[in-house]
């Protein structure tokens, strides 16, 4: 698949820019919200990758998280889904997960994800019938089925300081039933990290696409499911995912939604 070889050479030379960013102790950003940051590195790590996908695949359009949404001018049936830097608190605190993450969906649906965090020197890949990769070892979620033996992640939304749905609600019922929880700062890592088995699972909502498109391809090709909090395919769309096994992710939905 070319778009694969693409997209993973992409990943890792965006990857060498965010390493470069953090070489010095203090790293100047903006803040887009009131706790969603962006810095000079986002919009660099952003600019190599748009540039390369229109370079290899003029045709294709873009959607990628920085400012704008670039759109091909001609009708695409292929839209890459970018984000240069997913963790930019973390990145800029130091707190090393963060990463360069690429999806890629055709007519629709998710076929291919790539991410690479940098100072890990780990590389996540998931291809539409193809499996997924961790350094282009096979990997494969979790077998715990039961909350109780759990390791589970989840997140907050950038206007967690003025929304009613802050996910606290779901966070104080979780706790209670799994093993333990953690909040890491990346989605995109969540999911590849659920995807190799890390974490059994993870749930989060008020993400956008860019958030969660490639990890939820790596999370399926994976073994595992990757679906909306109704269990639906909705995750682009709604902003919202829950993802492990088949039968832990059963068990989250019951807690985190019930209806």
């Amino acid at each position: 698949m070319q778009e694969r070889e693409a997209a993973i050479a992409l990943a890792l030379r965006a990857g060498a820019i965010l390493r470069a960013g953090r070489s010095g102790n203090t790293l100047d950003y903006e803040l887009k919200g009131v706790i969603d940051p962006v810095t000079q590195v986002d919009r660099r790590s952003q600019a190599l990758i748009v540039e390369g996908l229109h370079m290899s695949f003029p045709g294709d359009s873009i959607l990628a998280e920085e400012g704008e949404h670039w759109d091909a001018s001609t009708p695409s049936k292929a839209r890459w889904i970018i984000d240069p830097l997913d963790g930019t608190t973390n990145y800029i605190k130091g707190y090393p997960l963060a990463a360069v993450s690429i999806g890629l969906e055709k007519d629709g649906e998710l076929v291919l994800g790539v991410v690479f965090n940098p100072f890990a020197n780990e590389l996540f890949v998931g291809e539409h019938g193809q499996g997924a990769t961790l350094n282009g070892h096979p990997i494969h979620v979790s077998s715990v089925a039961k909350l109780g033996q759990a390791l589970l992640a989840s997140g907050f939304p950038y206007d967690a300081w003025t929304a009613t749905d802050d996910n606290t609600r779901a966070w104080q019922r979780m706790v209670k039933r799994c093993l333990a929880l953690r909040c890491d700062g990346s989605a995109a890592l969540d999911l590849c990290h659920v995807a190799c088995g890390r974490l059994d699972g993870y749930w989060e909502r008020g993400l956008a696409p860019w958030d969660t498109a490639a990890g939820v391809v790596i999370v399926r090709e994976a073994g595992g499911l990757a679906v909306d909090y109704a269990g639906g395919n909705g995750i682009l769309v709604l902003g919202e995912v829950v993802a492990g096994n088949a039968a832990l992710v059963r068990e989250i939905r019951k807690i985190i939604d019930p209806r």
